[in-house]
């Protein structure tokens, strides 16, 4: 059993496929067919789960593990995530990409510098990523992920700083939240990469 020092989730395991003991996986690299390419995927309890087949199929791809051999072995997996290391991931993106994984659990600083508030998740209902945000107890402020509503994020040093206005914060000079029409959404998004590295 191996227990990783920064999980970062690959993929999840769906139905059994057939009856030999092959899988629908979900994955959440940029191409779906690399999900082979990190070696062993372990899931949350350390047990380690080895490819050796893979092939597409509609929005996920059909997997056979090693050991795993037949339709009840392959039901009793449902549902289980699949992690590699952060290490195993490549970092050489651009300057403005990042994993999602690395913004979770930065601090939140306002353009004074002043802490408001912490990253708990990145989402991309299709218009664009957001930081999902808690800000003075409010759970789940959502603040899209663009250059003008996010001008700094630092890895290294643990925190991202927004823009109070672009990030939809305050209120205007006549007391109204910014509205929906206001919103620019091909203001330069920042590109958090997937977990396969890619935008």
């Amino acid at each position: 059993m191996t227990k990783l020092q920064n999980p970062v989730q690959m993929a999840v395991i769906g139905a059994a496929h057939g009856i030999k003991g092959e899988l629908r996986v979900k994955t959440f690299t940029g191409e779906p067919l690399a999900l082979a390419d990190y070696g062993p995927l372990y899931a949350r309890d350390g047990r380690a789960f080895q490819i050796i087949d893979i092939r597409p199929a509609n929005t996920v791809v059909v997997v056979r593990f090693k050991g795993v051999s037949d339709r009840n072995a392959a039901e009793a997996l449902a549902g289980t995530e699949l992690f590699v290391d952060r290490s195993m991931l490549p970092d050489d993106g651009e300057e403005d990409e990042f994993y999602h994984a690395d913004l979770v659990g930065l601090e939140v600083r306002d353009d004074t510098g002043t802490a408001i508030g912490k990253v708990v998740a990145v989402h991309n209902f299709g218009g664009g990523d957001i930081l999902d945000v808690t800000l003075g107890g409010r759970k789940g402020v959502l603040i899209p992920f663009t250059q003008a509503a996010v001008p700094e994020v630092s890895i290294a040093d643990g925190f991202v700083r927004v823009d109070p206005a672009a990030a939809g914060l305050v209120e205007d000079e006549d007391g109204d939240a910014p509205r929906e029409e206001d919103f620019d959404p091909k203001g330069r998004p920042r590109g958090p990469r997937d977990a396969g590295g890619n935008r």
